[in-house]
């Protein structure tokens, strides 16, 4: 059993383990970040016993399975979310973007909407909710939902789809009665829990998908509507540039992809012309024709 470092990492060991993470997942740790990784480095050195960063590092660079570094990572994420998350956006999905998505497309076509770092899945079971409930055009298309992210814990969650009163505090009371069922058996604050119904359980696929890794992105390709909000804040700009380009070749031409409240396309590539809803801006691939 190794004792944890007082002191942290060195800051060469540091900038070593940093680039590492920066290469393998697109995720960038400042020096104001130094806390938050230390504390976590040090705490899966001790669980598989690495006497160093070094001993440590080849586990991780060199382990068939990979499973230490998704452990790892799972632990370097961040994933604060609630259901109708900066619901403007979902506002302008069904009340403009889709409406424009499918005009002179016919009936039966596909749509494919792909929540990108979706973490515990509130985010693509509340755009589920929002086409049920407020576009009027749902059941006339094909409507497939994609959703991922790095951190496979989360994507379990997601997947099992329990959620506890903070989770659903921005969900309209008729909402959670017509779409979650309350379980027996309190949280670990001691507060109710919620499961969504089995049908929007299945209504949604998940994959853990590394967006900073071409391969694992190649299969999603012809998609209408990315979500990607306030995940790219935890890459530097070279890496929400090739995030950017590779959202660009994922969307089919003339779809759109949405960012966090604090985030810009505009600063991040050129490759997407900004588009200004009545709900919401949001960014379009160009598909070589007028808006």
């Amino acid at each position: 059993m190794i004792d944890a470092e007082p002191d942290g990492l060195s800051p060469e060991d540091y900038a070593t383990l940093c680039g590492f993470l920066r290469e393998r997942t697109g995720l960038s740790f400042t020096e104001a970040k130094r806390y938050f990784v230390d504390r976590r480095v040090a705490a899966r050195m001790r669980s598989v016993g690495a006497a160093d960063l070094t001993v440590y590092m080849n586990l991780l660079r060199f382990q068939a399975s990979g499973e230490e570094l998704q452990r790892l990572v799972n632990l370097m994420t961040v994933n604060e979310t609630y259901f109708f998350r900066e619901t403007y956006q979902l506002d302008c999905l069904v009340n403009s973007v889709l409406d424009e998505l499918v005009r002179g497309r016919p009936a039966g076509s596909r749509l494919r909407i792909w929540s990108a770092g979706c973490a515990s899945g509130e985010e693509p079971y509340s755009i589920a909710i929002m086409l049920l409930e407020r576009w009027g055009r749902v059941d006339d298309y094909e409507i497939e939902l994609l959703a991922s992210d790095i951190d496979s814990a989360v994507l379990e969650r997601a997947r099992e789809g329990v959620y506890d009163e903070r989770a659903l505090q921005g969900l309209p009371a008729h909402l959670r009665v017509k779409y979650f069922q309350p379980l027996r058996g309190a949280d670990e604050d001691g507060g109710p829990r919620w499961r969504i119904m089995e049908e929007l359980r299945e209504s949604v696929d998940f994959s853990l998908v590394n967006i900073a890794d071409p391969r694992q992105v190649r299969a999603f390709r012809g998609i209408d509507v990315i979500f990607c909000r306030n995940l790219l804040i935890y890459f530097d700009d070279l890496g929400r540039r090739e995030a950017a380009a590779m959202f660009h070749d994922a969307l089919a031409p003339g779809g759109f992809i949405c960012l966090g409240h604090s985030e810009s396309m505009s600063r991040m590539s050129s490759l997407f012309i900004p588009r200004r809803f009545p709900d919401a801006i949001l960014y379009q691939k160009p598909d070589g024709g007028t808006p």
